[in-house]
């Protein structure tokens, strides 16, 4: 490994490489003990079944926090949750000035006005086609087209040279909203030399190029024109294009539209302020639902990915005050599945089937398309940019893998794979991973931020698998038990197999251990609160084949 003492142009994703979602990356520049840094993004991912209880998950930052004296900015390509929804949690802990577009600046705002302890972020809004500095780094925003409003990649520049970070994006010919990729933009930059090319890998995996947003708008006026009855549309809420659609194709074919889920009401609010709803019809409110023959009906909800509170899981539980679907209604999935939820997706599926509501997908019509570019897209950004060196990034690993492979067979000369907590030289020199910085993640749980230590989320796990049973033993002066322990048994088998109750087991085993212990040893509260814990333990063990967390206290 070659080390400089000279100024650096490093790169250290802290989230989103080897995983979808949660981006955080940092760039870096300056000798090896005076770096200064930047972060692009600000990415939270959500909990599986595996973190009860925690409301969302976010990258660890102790590396930049570390660091904080030298952070000069904080820059958000976008509005979706993956890319800016961790700076109301992380912002305090970093305090440096915050870029955004109009949109993603006007979604924290009304976030914000929504959370009690939101702190205030001072925010300057930037535009594509806008240059600006940021400590040593120049910044330039280029127009992309992606599933949000105002997606942009950055142009980053240095003394050393010029990354292109492309964020998310596609080759859109036809966006519902906004302009097009600006190909003679990234044509220029190529010219002019590109250093890294810093390239979304979510659809490295499949041929050809994405259909445009207009086709899936063709795809949904020709499923709501035939329904014969109401059309309920669940969609990502951030794709204000594809809301833009459904309404258009509502309103061409004589229906109202009525919108469901708080978080799908905050987007179109902003969106209509910024102009991007101009000429669509005003919505219904909830309470003129009944008032609308159902054939003039179209539903536009949140719960794409089976979120069990969202608007679409109410319906198909049957839950809502004022909305109801009925046989022969519509149920329009205009989304993708995101790993990890389908099974909660077919639970909803299956609820609406019992109602006697149709369902469509992407592969009944297409109702749908992808934000990220297929292989054939890519192809052409490297084109466009020529890149000494490519990174993958925004994909799990056979994403990342696969779009290395494309880099090298596409003529980029230097193809590096890279993981959360890598730290890679871009220059000068070849590309080389310098160090390992720490990177992992943290949790929001309720009102606390913090590890899965700090926040119990390790023993809420285990209490979900097997419960919890809390002794409490009374010694009096002679060190004997003063009357039976008390035993209290949540989340517990209630009998064992012969029909023993589980909890007067249990106890036996408490008494028989405290029993086992010589007299002059009792003395040793601790002792006697482990020996119960652990037969206690072990009885739970033995009949059911289950180790419940135990708690003992053991008082005198």
């Amino acid at each position: 490994m070659v080390k400089y003492s000279g100024p650096e142009f490093v790169f250290v994703p802290l989230g989103g490489v080897g995983e979808i979602g949660m981006n955080f990356a940092l760039y870096g520049f300056g000798p090896p003990n005076k770096r200064e840094w930047i972060v692009v993004d600000c990415g939270v991912t959500f909990p599986d079944a595996t973190l009860p209880g925690v409301d969302l998950v976010l990258p660890d930052i102790r590396f930049i926090e570390e660091n904080v004296q030298n952070l000069r900015g904080i820059v958000i390509t976008h509005a979706h949750e993956d890319h800016y929804g961790a700076l109301h949690e992380l912002w305090p802990r970093l305090k440096a000035p915050v870029w955004m577009t109009p949109f993603a600046a006007g979604l924290l705002e009304a976030k914000r006005q929504g959370e009690a302890d939101a702190p205030k972020i001072p925010v300057t809004v930037y535009r594509a086609g806008d240059t600006f500095e940021v400590g040593p780094f120049k910044i330039e925003a280029i127009a992309v087209t992606h599933s949000i409003p105002e997606p942009l990649s950055l142009a980053i520049t240095t003394p050393l040279g010029t990354v292109i970070h492309t964020g998310d994006w596609k080759l859109d010919p036809a966006p519902e909203i906004g302009p097009l990729t600006d190909e003679a933009r990234f044509r220029a930059l190529g010219d002019a030399g590109v250093l890294a090319l810093i390239c979304d890998s979510t659809n490295a995996m499949r041929e050809g190029e994405s259909p445009s947003e207009q086709e899936v708008g063709v795809g949904l006026r020709g499923v709501i024109e035939k329904a014969p009855g109401r059309v309920a549309v669940t969609t990502f809420s951030s794709n204000v294009g594809r809301v833009r659609s459904i309404a258009e194709a509502a309103r061409d074919a004589g229906r109202e539209v009525l919108v469901l889920g708080r978080s799908l009401k905050r987007m179109i609010s902003v969106a209509g302020e910024l102009g991007y709803m101009e000429g669509i019809p005003p919505f219904i409110a909830e309470e003129d639902y009944e008032s609308i023959p159902r054939a003039n009906l179209v539903i536009i909800c949140t719960g794409s990915q089976g979120e069990s509170r969202a608007a679409l899981a109410k319906l198909a539980r049957d839950e809502m005050k004022t909305v109801a679907l009925t046989p022969g209604d519509t149920v329009v999935f205009s989304s993708r599945t995101i790993p990890g939820n389908e099974k909660a997706i077919l639970e909803i599926k299956n609820q609406l089937i019992d109602q006697g509501v149709k369902i469509i997908e992407d592969g009944d019509a297409l109702v749908h398309v992808s934000g990220h570019p297929r292989r054939s897209e890519l192809r052409k950004m490297y084109e466009w940019t020529r890149p000494r060196i490519g990174i993958p990034v925004h994909g799990e690993a056979a994403h990342l893998v696969a779009q290395g492979a494309l880099m090298s067979q596409s003529g980029i000369s230097e193809v590096a794979q890279v993981r959360n907590g890598d730290m890679i030289r871009l220059a000068p020199g070849a590309a080389e991973i310098v160090d390992n910085v720490p990177y992992g993640r943290i949790y929001k749980d309720g009102r606390l931020v913090g590890d899965d230590e700090a926040m119990g989320i390790r023993e809420r796990r285990k209490l979900s698998f097997a419960g919890h049973v809390a002794v409490n033993v009374v010694l009096d002066e002679r060190y004997e038990m003063a009357g039976d322990p008390d035993i209290v048994a949540i989340g517990v088998a209630k009998v064992n197999g012969q029909g023993e109750d589980m909890e007067g087991l249990m106890l036996q085993a408490a008494v028989g251990a405290f029993d086992s212990i010589p007299r002059q040893r009792r003395k040793d509260l601790d002792l006697v609160q482990e020996a119960v814990r652990r037969a206690v333990r072990g009885a739970a063990n033995e009949v059911w084949g289950k180790k419940p967390l135990v708690t003992v206290f053991v008082t005198r």
